[in-house]
């Protein structure tokens, strides 16, 4: 089934020795791998992910998003688990194998100890955010399930309060740039558009021709001179842009301060934040920071960042990566508690493997389902 095609992977041997390597086998065999038995059993298997258009941002294009899919089972009940691995973050699905291969859930007498799974995760390494969420993904899905319940209800939030989800629309030619906004323009209140190249007023012009929409920009670090970037952001305002995702390289703090100072539309971090401990350091330096779960492991530490973020008078945006409905439904869980919402990553894609979160007169739909509510397709 097209749909259901992916590279497989065979890497058992190497796990049970403590070693780890990814070796594909040919496209449409399917191997999950197993690590570990007794009370958790954690399964996983590659599936790259198709994008319905090129994505091209400030510094690359791309066509297709590497993808590792987590099953951890307990009880008889099976929590979904994603890690999605675009180009910047650094990771591959050979790197996220090699990691989840080392995992040892059995240790772990219950999936609700969350804490002690997730602090048990960094002491294997320091890094490897993508296979971290994908684990804290189906350990929240899996607790959902057994306790009955949505994960939104167990947190607390009003479903009825999720946001409106930007959809993105990449670096692209005019002629496509106009195509895909008249495809998305009646189903979104608001779209996102990657900026950081010289043709920036052309891409909104282009917009602007099909819809008057409120806007919503990211740079990805493309602009490199600050005066020129403020100069660029006050035109921006000025043709119903409302914000601004990381303008300028995340190395250069001082200049991000001073423009955000002096900008008139919100500053928020992107690339510059990953986890709760990177908050501190830029602090003042921009207006909001973007939660993503791939970068900052999951949503256990995605929920300490945004009451970090609160308690220091920031922004939340969550956003998302090129990510399949199981992914985008977990991050679509924060949406209550969310200033702004970029999670339209399901959406890019052509093969997804769940139903989840919709989008309903621009809207953010949580399923009602226990735990992300997702249905296999």
């Amino acid at each position: 089934m097209k749909r259901r095609e992916f590279i497989g992977v065979s890497i058992a041997a190497a796990a049970a020795a403590g070693l780890s390597s990814c070796r594909l086998v040919p496209k449409g065999e399917s191997h999950k791998t197993t690590v570990g038995g007794g009370k958790m059993s954690l399964r996983f298997y590659p599936y790259e992910l198709q994008l319905a258009h090129t994505f091209t941002v400030s510094s690359y294009s791309r066509n297709t998003t590497p993808g590792v899919q987590v099953e951890i089972e307990y009880d008889g009940i099976t929590g979904y688990g994603e890690a999605s691995m675009p180009p910047y973050l650094g990771h591959s699905v050979e790197s996220v194998c090699t990691f989840l291969s080392n995992v040892d859930l059995k240790q772990f007498s219950s999936p609700f100890l969350l804490e002690d799974i997730m602090s048990y995760l960094d002491t294997i390494s320091p890094g490897d955010a993508p296979a971290k969420a994908a684990i804290d993904i189906a350990l929240h899905d899996l607790t959902g399930k057994l306790l009955g319940a949505p994960l939104y209800q167990i947190f607390g939030y009003n479903p009825e309060k999720t946001r409106p989800t930007t959809f993105t629309i990449g670096i692209d030619t005019p002629e496509v740039v106009r195509q895909k906004t008249q495809e998305c323009a009646d189903r979104f209140n608001i779209l996102k558009i990657k900026v950081g190249l010289d043709s920036d007023e052309q891409m909104i012009r282009t917009i602007r021709s099909v819809t008057n929409l409120p806007l919503a920009v990211d740079a990805n670090q493309g602009w490199k001179d600050r005066q020129k970037a403020l100069d660029e952001i006050f035109w921006l305002k000025e043709n119903g842009v409302v914000l601004v995702e990381q303008p300028l390289p995340k190395e250069r703090l001082d200049d991000t301060a001073w423009l955000t100072e002096r900008s008139p539309l919100p500053i928020i971090a992107d690339e510059a934040i990953q986890r709760l401990r990177d908050i501190p350091a830029i602090k003042g330096a921009y207006n909001g920071i973007n939660i993503k779960l791939m970068k900052c492991t999951g949503l256990l530490e995605a929920r300490k960042m945004i009451a970090y973020a609160r308690a220091e008078g920031m922004m939340v945006m969550v956003g998302c990566m090129t990510e399949t409905s199981c992914a985008c439904t977990a991050a679509a869980q924060l949406a209550p508690a969310a200033d702004f919402c970029d999670i339209d990553g399901n959406l890019l894609i052509s093969n997804d493997l769940f139903k989840g979160v919709t989008v309903s007169d621009g809207l953010l739909k949580l399923p009602s389902g226990p735990g992300l509510g997702l249905t296999k397709i």
